[in-house]
């Protein structure tokens, strides 16, 4: 990663955690086949999972089952997912190369930021129980209801971070919902395949679509004007 300008270093990311920072996918599928286990339907593999994984999460689960969750069947499901993570993603790791490209990205002047869905009071001590909290301006996890969309969320973060610019922000993430709230909030986005997502649900959004973090973080340093 080359050297920034003063002008440069205005360049902002905004990282998912789940999927892209964090890499949980054996948490996530082991949890969600869980969840199905729970109100009888059958297991479904990583594969079927990208392929058809959307938000807000009821929509994902009507994709499988052909319906939408009734009230009760989606609280059921939305406990049991949250109940069998928490005991699988002990066992997570940092996605490789994570901590090298936070370091990089920081120490050649650009700013960062965290911004997930994941509830916030269990997102911040696992960022600070990794090491890697210092080196973003904030960390904000979800504090409401689970199952809806960032795009809101994704406003609201950007207007507590003073000097950091919609249109000098990239977002990079894992899901075509970072997208989609990226743009609700201003700003652009990287999306990454090694999350929750097949390839192709993602070149459908119309961003760039990168199967690393590397590339991620090189492309974001282009299209902010940073290269």
């Amino acid at each position: 990663m080359g050297k920034q300008t003063a002008a440069q270093a205005a360049a902002h990311i905004v990282w998912d955690w789940n999927g892209t920072l964090f890499h949980d996918n054996e948490a996530v599928i082991g949890a969600t086949n869980a969840a199905f286990e729970e109100i009888g339907l059958e297991p479904i593999t990583l594969e079927k999972y990208r392929a058809l994984y959307c938000v807000p999460v009821p929509k994902f689960y009507e994709r499988l089952m052909g319906r939408l969750p009734t009230d009760d069947e989606w609280l059921v499901m939305d406990a049991a997912f949250h109940r069998h993570y928490a005991s699988r993603s002990g066992a997570c790791r940092l996605t490789d190369g994570v901590e090298g490209l936070l370091a990089g990205w920081q120490e050649a002047g650009g700013s960062q930021s965290i911004l997930s869905m994941y509830e916030h009071e269990a997102l911040v001590p696992l960022v600070h129980g990794f090491g890697i909290a210092g080196r973003f301006l904030r960390v904000d996890g979800r504090t409401g209801p689970s199952g809806g969309s960032k795009a809101e969320h994704m406003v609201r973060h950007l207007g507590t971070l003073d000097a950091v610019a919609p249109e000098r922000t990239v977002v990079i993430g894992d899901a075509a919902d970072d997208a989609v709230a990226a743009l609700h909030a201003g700003a652009r986005a990287v999306l990454y395949t090694g999350g929750s997502h097949s390839r192709a649900s993602l070149e459908d959004v119309g961003v760039p679509v990168v199967d690393t973090l590397d590339e991620a973080v090189r492309e974001a340093q282009r299209i902010a004007g940073t290269a």
